[in-house]
């Protein structure tokens, strides 16, 4: 029976980063995989619909060139080829999923192709193989929830209802797609297929999509999705689905059918913990409950990523795994879930960290908020991006920032400053007294901390 000191089920961007981190501190590591090297996040996830956003982000500007003087004498020759679109994704995918296997390989982590099943808390099967570890990291994902809508199992069967997974796949664009949740993997989908002209609906049956996020981004980006002519109905229920049409209940108790020849389910995520049930970890709501240092029931068992149900983002996962190997090694870091910033990938970007105004008002938290148009931001009107802003919020008492929201078009890489900011216990004069580069969109960052202490200049 071969031994180590851990083993970690799910070669996602928690396990593997878990994986390297462990080997580089001298523990014989094995890390087991049931489907692909990298997980959901860089095989289905993350990177694949990243690569499809950035062919509809060059597309659109393609089609309207004249807004930056670059004449196109007929948009009717522009043509989206979907099948050379899905090889780019394809071939980004690949090249990232093969890297992270030769750092696997370089930093001598056994790699176990197989199904994975814990006989307790020392051993693990894979295959017909039985191994023995000091430690194991569950890091198994979570997928899909499939509600019991009626004919969804034949809509599924047929391959007229698709997850995130096979919708990435597709051989052809749909002409009319119908989401099933107006979440962030919706969101996302509905702007890569509506930037391509497929007609996209999106049911929700809250009273809001996108709702934790900050009020005026999702105002703003339920504006863009108009503009794009995506659908957003709200407090309507999915009821049934035929073999070609999504029927749907209205708040008002009107039943209603929509035409359609694909669908996505994104309704919501459930821990994949059939791979441990025999360890009889504590469960709460369908994901693994753990302690700030990632353990879980058992000491020596530890989770991490979606099945935990944390923040169901990469970068949790990954900073995950690093706080449970510190803790194998005998260092107690843990981590604050108010500094874990996220993003949207909508057109334009959503980006968060730290609490939205709703949420500072139920902590009874004391604040001032300074909101700063990009339409006031030489960079953005110069590159034809002024939908957006930035606000920011910080505690009365020090001006310490307590949550900033960006829309911009580039909101995913501005948000890494609030990021650095806040893990700094820093304040709005810092950041109003910090030279930002001009013409910069980072600009939008000085302008709102001087409306938190002062004025802004530039409105």
């Amino acid at each position: 029976m071969k031994k180590y000191d851990l083993i970690i089920i799910g070669a996602g961007p928690g396990g593997y980063v878990a994986a390297i981190k462990a080997a580089q501190n001298n523990l014989k590591v094995g890390i087991i995989e049931k489907e692909a090297i990298g997980g959901v996040c860089l095989n289905w996830g993350c990177i694949p619909t990243k690569a499809l956003l950035k062919s509809a982000k060059i597309y659109t500007e393609i089609l309207n060139a004249k807004d930056y003087g670059i004449k196109i004498s007929d948009n009717s020759v522009i043509e989206a080829d979907w099948t050379n679109i899905i090889k780019r994704k394809d071939r980004t995918v690949r090249r990232l999923t093969g890297g992270v296997k030769m750092l696997l390989q370089k930093n001598n982590v056994d790699i176990i192709i197989g199904d994975a099943t814990v006989l307790n808390k020392n051993e693990v099967q894979v295959n017909d193989d039985t191994y023995n570890t000091k430690n194991i990291i569950i890091s198994t994902g979570a997928s899909p929830i499939i509600p019991p809508i009626k004919g969804l199992e034949g809509g599924i069967n047929s391959g007229l209802v698709k997850t995130s997974k096979e919708l990435l796949s597709i051989d052809q664009l749909p002409s009319e797609l119908v989401i099933i949740g107006g979440g962030v993997i919706g969101i996302e989908f509905a702007t890569i297929f509506s930037s391509f002209g497929s007609k996209v609906t999106i049911i929700e049956r809250e009273e809001n999509i996108l709702l934790n996020i900050d009020d005026e981004a999702r105002e703003l980006i339920l504006k863009t999705l108009k503009k794009a002519k995506v659908k957003a109905l709200t407090e309507s229920t999915v009821t049934d689905i035929t073999n070609d049409s999504v029927i749907y209940k209205t708040k008002e108790g009107e039943d209603i059918s929509i035409k359609t020849d694909s669908v996505l389910l994104s309704v919501g995520m459930k821990g994949n913990i059939n791979s441990f049930t025999k360890l009889n970890l504590n469960i709460v709501k369908g994901f693994v409950e753990v302690n700030n240092f990632m353990q879980t029931s058992i000491d020596n068992i530890y989770a991490i990523g979606d099945v935990t149900g944390k923040m169901m983002l990469a970068h949790v996962a990954s900073h995950q795994g690093i706080i449970a190997v510190s803790h194998i090694l005998g260092k107690k870091e843990s981590i604050n879930y108010d500094q874990i910033p996220s993003v949207i990938y909508s057109f334009p970007e959503i980006a968060q960290i730290g609490v939205t105004e709703n949420e500072a008002k139920k902590r009874g938290i004391d604040y001032k908020v300074s909101k700063f148009p990009l339409q006031a931001n030489g960079k953005a009107l110069a590159s034809n991006d002024t939908e957006g802003f930035i606000k920011i919020l910080a505690s009365k008492e020090y001006n310490e920032i307590i949550g900033v929201h960006i829309v911009s078009d580039n909101a995913s890489d501005l948000i890494s400053e609030a990021v650095m900011t806040m893990k700094l216990e820093g304040t709005a004069d810092e950041i109003a007294k910090a030279i930002h580069p001009h013409p910069t969109i980072s600009e939008v960052y000085n302008e709102a901390a001087l409306g938190i202490i002062d004025k802004p200049i530039h409105i």
